[in-house]
């Protein structure tokens, strides 16, 4: 699924504005007004055959090197999208394919002086089923999506938010059926016990504060806390 973020964002932001006038539906998203739950998605929505084959906490990966056999092994990537081997040191696997991993290890290979190092690397296994973090988080990326995982699991797993983190400015995308939706989130009203966590669900997207996309109209608009309840929409 693609989602143009800028425009989105605008659109969800432009919508919560400074003045707490109503929330109203624009030309780019339609406010489900009565509702402050993002519908969890359909059983197709959870598989996504078009995305490329990429590396994952907890996947399990195979690393050959040619003609040094004491380097081939079977590892499993750690929680943090890690790996380790000998003489190539810690690598950082996550958001990786295997042809672009296994240029990484020959590159460290080679920084330790091994001559002409020709990797391979296998996804034996993995962990499919992950949700993707961006923003202000301390570590952005993918993380694998457990029993009863929510917004603030998610931002856990992230190693939380940053210093600034703008705790009421946090959207989750998701794709129900046909329709792309997005949910408006307060983190810190959710802290309070104002509203529920929401559930995440495989293949959603969340994006926290004050992340590169926000910065492109942060003197545009501002977004009002959002207290009552959360904003839910459909994407045109």
């Amino acid at each position: 699924m693609r989602f143009t973020i800028p425009a989105l964002c605008l659109a969800l932001v432009a919508t919560g504005c400074a003045s707490h006038e109503p929330l109203q539906s624009t030309g780019s998203l339609t406010v489900i007004e009565g509702t402050g739950v993002l519908p969890p998605p359909n059983r197709g929505d959870l598989i996504a055959a078009d995305r490329p084959a990429l590396i994952g906490p907890l996947d399990t990966i195979e690393v050959s090197v040619f003609g040094i056999t004491e380097l081939d092994r079977e590892m499993l990537v750690d929680a943090s999208g890690r790996i380790a081997m000998p003489l190539a040191g810690t690598i950082d696997a996550r958001g990786k394919t295997a042809a672009e991993l296994a240029g990484l290890i020959e590159a460290a290979l080679r920084a330790h002086y091994v001559r002409n190092p020709q990797v391979t690397v296998n996804i034996k296994s993995s962990v499919s089923q992950v949700v993707t973090i961006d923003g202000s988080v301390v570590e952005p990326g993918l993380y694998p999506v457990t029993n009863q995982m929510t917004l603030m699991r998610v931002v856990a797993s992230a190693k939380g938010l940053t210093e600034f983190a703008r705790q009421d400015d946090v959207v989750i995308l998701r794709t129900v059926g046909e329709r792309r939706m997005a949910g408006l989130y307060n983190i810190a009203a959710i802290r309070r016990g104002a509203y529920d966590d929401p559930s995440v669900y495989a293949n959603d997207v969340i994006i926290v504060g004050d992340s590169p996309q926000r910065r492109l109209f942060r003197d545009l608009v501002s977004v009002s806390p959002l207290i009552a309840a959360p904003l839910i929409a459909v994407l045109q």
